[in-house]
C-alpha cells in the first residue's frame, strides 16, 4: 500500500512538473509588445451556436493582439467543459515588461487580480488595458493552441464575444466593454483562431 502511495505521489509530481514546463513563463524585453486595442464589432442579431447542452449567442465579432499576463486552467467548475482556460491579457502599456515588473498578477475562481505597491501607470489605465477572458475553443485545433499558450507570450486571437446558457437555467454573460471592472467584467470569447503574434 505504501509503495502504491509513493508511486501515485511521484506521478502527480511528474505531471505537475510537465504542466509547469509546458506553460513556463517567457521573459520578453522591455517595450510595448501589443500597442493596439481590442477590435469589436457589435452584432444587432447574433447567431446561435450549440456546444453540447450549452447554447451560445454571438454578441460581437472580436479580435485582439495582447500579451499573456497570466493563465489559469479549469477542470471542475460549471464552465470548465466549455471554457477550460482563462487568459489574463494586456495591451498598450500593460504589455510592457518595464510596467509589469511593478504589478503582481494572479488568477483564481475565474477572476484576475493585480496588486501594486506604487502605480507604474495610472490605475484606470491598468483597468482598461487588461482583462480576464474565458476562452471557448471553437474546435480541437484551437483547443491545442490554447494548451500551448504561455505567460509572457504575445498572441493574436479572433472570434466572437458570446453569452452562454443551459436549459437548466445556468447562464454566463460576456462583458461588452473593456471599461468595466469586478464581477461580470470578464469577456467570454468563442475563439476561432489563436496564434503567436510578432511584437
Amino acid at each position: 500500500m505504501q509503495r502504491f502511495l509513493l508511486i501515485a505521489v511521484a506521478l502527480i509530481v511528474a505531471l505537475g512538473a510537465a504542466h509547469w514546463w509546458r506553460h513556463r513563463p517567457l521573459a520578453p524585453s522591455p517595450g510595448m509588445l501589443a500597442a493596439g486595442v481590442p477590435e469589436q464589432i457589435d452584432l444587432d442579431d447574433g447567431a446561435s451556436l450549440q456546444r453540447g447542452d450549452v447554447m451560445l449567442r454571438t454578441r460581437a465579432h472580436f479580435a485582439l493582439t495582447a500579451r499573456v499576463l497570466s493563465r489559469e486552467d479549469y477542470h471542475l467548475d460549471a464552465g470548465a467543459s466549455l471554457a477550460p482556460v482563462d487568459l489574463a491579457l494586456g495591451w498598450g502599456r500593460m504589455s510592457d515588461s518595464d510596467v509589469l515588473k511593478d504589478i503582481t498578477i494572479s488568477q483564481e475562481n475565474r477572476f484576475y487580480h493585480w496588486h501594486v505597491d506604487h502605480f507604474p501607470i495610472p490605475r484606470r489605465e491598468i483597468e482598461t488595458s487588461s482583462a480576464n477572458m474565458h476562452m471557448i475553443p471553437a474546435d480541437d485545433t484551437v483547443r491545442r493552441e490554447l494548451e500551448r499558450v504561455r505567460t509572457g507570450e504575445v498572441i493574436h486571437l479572433e472570434g466572437f464575444l458570446v453569452d452562454a446558457s443551459r436549459p437548466d437555467g445556468w447562464h454566463w454573460h460576456t462583458s461588452m466593454t473593456r471599461d468595466d471592472t469586478g464581477n461580470g467584467a470578464c469577456e467570454l470569447v468563442y475563439v476561432e483562431s489563436i496564434a503567436p503574434a510578432t511584437p
